[in-house]
C-alpha cells in the first residue's frame, strides 16, 4: 500500500495486519506519515495503490465501530461547554446546529464518563479543567459511540510524565474492558512499554510492523532510515533511539 498526500508520496510498501483486540503503537519522526495513516483507516484519504481494509471492509467517513481521539491544541479557558455535553458530540458530531442537543442518550454518555473516571466533573467547564482530565474527556467522547477500534492521535502530548502513565494505564484498562483494538500515535515509546502489543513504525517514507523488541531494534531501524541508528535501554528499561535527526529520539526522563 502507498499513501500520497498533497501530491507527494508519503510513504510506501506497507503491508502490515492489527490485530483484533490488541493495544499497538505507532512511532517515527515528525512528518512521516503517521497522521496519514490514521486518516487512511478514518476514510478521510485512500491509498494511491493498493488496499486497505478495517474490519473487512473499506473504510467509511463517519464509521461508528471507529472512535477518534484527535491531535488536541490547549482548549480555550474560556470554554464554557460541559464536560457532558462535550462527551455528547461524539454522538452527533457532525451536526453543530441549534437541534444538536435534541435526542440525548444519557445512558451512553453516563457510562463513558464513568468508564474514564470523569463523572466527577462531567458538568465543569471544559476550558477551565486540568490537561489530563480534558484528555479523559477527550477519550469519553470516542467512547460514547461503543466503538471497536479507538485511534488516538498522540493523546500523551500535552501531559506530564505522570499523567502520561494514567492516562495510558486508563486506555489500556478501558481497552481490555470493552474488547477495544487500539492504535494509537505517540512521540515516545516509553509510556507504553507496559501495555503495548505491537509497534507499526513509520520513516523514511516506510512502514514495518511487529513486536517492539523486534522493531526498536539498532538493526532494524538502521535499515528503516538507511543511516545509522542505535538504540539504548537504560537500567530502568527506557529506551532511546539515538541518530542523525533529532526528531528520532525518544528520550524521556
Amino acid at each position: 500500500m502507498t499513501a500520497r498526500y498533497d501530491g507527494r508520496a508519503v510513504w510506501s510498501g506497507a503491508s502490515f495486519e492489527i490485530p483484533v483486540g490488541s493495544f499497538t503503537a505507532v512511532l517515527g519522526p515528525n512528518g512521516s506519515g503517521k497522521t496519514t495513516l490514521l486518516r487512511m483507516v478514518l476514510g478521510q484519504l485512500g491509498p494511491s495503490s493498493g488496499s486497505l481494509q478495517v474490519f473487512g471492509r473499506a473504510p467509511r467517513r463517519g464509521d461508528a465501530t471507529i472512535g477518534y481521539v484527535p491531535q488536541r491544541s490547549d482548549f480555550d479557558p474560556e470554554l464554557s461547554i460541559s464536560g457532558r455535553d462535550f462527551v455528547h458530540l461524539g454522538l452527533d458530531g457532525h451536526r453543530w446546529g441549534i437541534d444538536l442537543f435534541e435526542k440525548v442518550d444519557h445512558g451512553a454518555i453516563d457510562g463513558a464518563l464513568q468508564a474514564v473516571g470523569a463523572a466527577v466533573y462531567a458538568e465543569k467547564s471544559i476550558g477551565r479543567l486540568s490537561g489530563g482530565e480534558q484528555q479523559r474527556l477527550l477519550l469519553a467522547q470516542a467512547l460514547v459511540g461503543d466503538p471497536r477500534l479507538l485511534l488516538m492521535d498522540e493523546p500523551l502530548s500535552y501531559l506530564d510524565v505522570r499523567n502520561q502513565a494514567t492516562i495510558v494505564q486508563l486506555i489500556a484498562d478501558v481497552a481490555r474492558s470493552r474488547n477495544l483494538t487500539v492504535i494509537l500515535i505517540a512521540h515516545d515509546v516509553n509510556p507504553l512499554l507496559r501495555h503495548v502489543d505491537n509497534v507499526v513504525y513509520v520513516a523514511a517514507g516506510r512502514v514495518a510492523m511487529g513486536k517492539l523488541e523486534d522493531i526498536i531494534t539498532s538493526q532494524r531501524l538502521t535499515e528503516i532510515y538507511a543511516a545509522p541508528v542505535e538504540v539504548i535501554r537504560d537500567s530502568r528499561g527506557r529506551v532511546f533511539v539515538v541518530g542523525l535527526e533529532e526528531e528520532i529520539a525518544h528520550p524521556h526522563a
